[in-house]
């Protein structure tokens, strides 16, 4: 490699904070027109140091070195200038303006002082042209779904003459579809000599896109490896040890139905939907998005409505559209979206871990703190939620460690029916076989539990039975046995209203 192949190098970085040493002498390195992948658990560092790259943090020590010269980057605008653009789960895109305001926020071209929003318009139509994106400059970004939204993201970093394109957790939220037309639009900027940093849990994402891996753990940076290296040895170096069983589970012993719902429905939204889960038994739901799969939990936790059917815990009926009443009867949800849903972010651990049991631990109107911090400090523990301490803000920690929490708050609540929607949806291999061996103990203490997942290998590993849906749908259910990838995605993308009306007219 010479020199001038070389876009970026990281040297000794370190990082604190109060209680935390998040980078502890990180070394990293980019060259033009490559996938260099950064692989780590939650919570190893990986933000911290993307963050030091994009001028969100100063690092304490080190340096930042940019085509060859030392740099500080103090700011966002620092970050522009060296030509390094990051793209975030969280997409950093103002839904009430236009894909093509968006693009040249605070950078609109100008003509005799005004806005021209001519040129600015045609400069992102030649822009989402390059990413493959077919959408007018003038639509509004509130009305793009995710891919979209990510495509334009990837359009405004390209606006800024982007040399270094950091991207986290890019296909997190994407269909097998969608994912492959990202791995398009990155392949053909590496062509154009871009260097991509790209971070993602999913392994078998990166031998097929990526060049090289650096592997982070604990904040340091434990080895670089090409990215054909084998799955199991990434693993190995992520987490300090083997992972010898990627899905661990453990059948228990299944007892009566705990939840049992019957013609659920919604009118445009899902239709007749019938299933049980039996205490000791973990019941996957399978299918396309859209499928309506969220809407039907939702729907049986209380949280939207529904026009016609019954949900039944433990035997008895649910009131409707009620979650006091379904806490109650003994459901949780964990949500597909943790961080908008499922926290409350600017809280510490200890309040968000306290949250379904605050009204239980009240007497009087004044809550038994200290029996709720015994509560948080053993669960966190069971848990092994990686923090400062429990009076630590829970929008700091990992996104491992923010879902230990969600699942945590009902586990103190003794919930007998968990709904897992998305369970390890941005959450690294270690963490999944932490959450994974922890369905394993609630179902072998008797509870039940109903998993969502577009995780199709989950799924299949995980669970006791398989519902496939479709269209809003039932299509099938699957055995543990008869249930294969071929066979849940031939039920997923079938036509179940023509498949249970057509025995009516033989």
């Amino acid at each position: 490699m010479s020199n001038a192949d070389e876009l970026l190098r990281i040297e000794g970085i370190r990082k604190s904070f109060p209680g935390v040493v998040a980078l502890d002498g990180v070394d990293f390195d980019l060259r033009r027109g490559e996938v260099h992948v950064l692989l780590g658990e939650n919570g190893a560092g990986k933000s911290t140091l993307i963050k030091t790259l994009s001028g969100a943090h100063t690092p304490d020590e080190g340096r930042i070195l940019v085509g060859g010269e030392e740099v500080r980057i103090h700011g966002a605008q620092d970050a522009e200038r060296l030509g390094i653009a990051t793209i975030y789960q969280e997409f950093n895109l103002v839904p009430d303006l236009t894909v093509a305001e968006n693009i040249f926020l605070g950078r609109q071209p100008r003509r005799f002082g005004m806005i021209d929003r001519k040129k600015m318009e045609a400069d992102a139509a030649e822009l989402l042209e390059r990413v493959g994106l077919s959408v007018s400059p003038r639509a509004r970004v509130r009305e793009l779904g995710i891919a979209r939204l990510q495509m334009v993201e990837i359009a405004k970093a390209l606006s800024l003459d982007t040399r270094v394109l950091i991207m986290d957790e890019p296909t997190a939220v994407l269909t097998s579809e969608e994912v492959e037309k990202l791995f398009v639009i990155v392949r053909k900027l590496r062509e154009d000599g871009v260097g991509i940093v790209f971070i993602t849990h999913h392994l078998e994402e990166i031998a097929a896109l990526g060049d090289r891996v650096t592997v982070i753990r604990d904040g340091r940076s434990v080895g670089q490896v090409p990215a054909a290296t084998p799955e199991q040895e990434l693993v190995r170096l992520m987490v300090g040890r083997s992972i010898e069983q990627q899905y661990p589970r453990e059948r228990a012993a299944t007892g009566s139905a705990l939840l049992s719902v019957q013609g659920l429905s919604r009118d445009g939204v899902f239709h007749d939907v019938s299933f049980e889960v039996r205490a000791g038994e973990v019941v996957g739901v399978a299918g396309l998005v859209g499928a309506g799969r969220t809407e039907v939990v939702r729907a049986v936790f209380g949280a939207d409505p529904y026009d016609r059917g019954t949900v039944r815990v433990s035997g008895a009926d649910l009131k409707r559209h009620d979650i006091g009443a379904a806490m109650t009867a003994g459901i949780g949800l964990v949500p597909e979206d943790r961080k908008g849903q499922g926290l409350v972010l600017d809280q510490s651990v200890e309040e968000n871990l306290g949250l379904v049991t605050l009204k239980s631990a009240t007497r009087g109107g004044i809550v038994d703190l200290k029996g709720q911090h015994d509560a948080a400090a053993r669960i966190a523990g069971q848990l092994g939620v990686r923090m400062a301490g429990l009076g630590q803000q829970v929008r700091t920690l990992s996104g491992g460690n923010q879902q230990k929490v969600v699942i945590g708050k009902w586990l103190l609540a003794d919930t007998k029916v968990l709904i897992l929607d998305e369970p390890t949806r941005g959450i690294d291999v270690g963490a999944k076989v932490e959450i994974y061996q922890l369905i394993n103990e609630l179902t072998a203490a008797g509870a039940a539990v109903l998993m969502i997942s577009s995780d199709l290998p989950e799924v299949l590993g995980m669970s006791d039975r398989v519902l496939v849906m479709a269209q809003g749908r039932i299509a099938g259910e699957l055995s543990a046995e008869e249930a294969t990838q071929d066979a849940v995605m031939s039920l997923a993308v079938s036509n179940p209203t023509t498949e249970l009306e057509a025995p009516r007219g033989r």
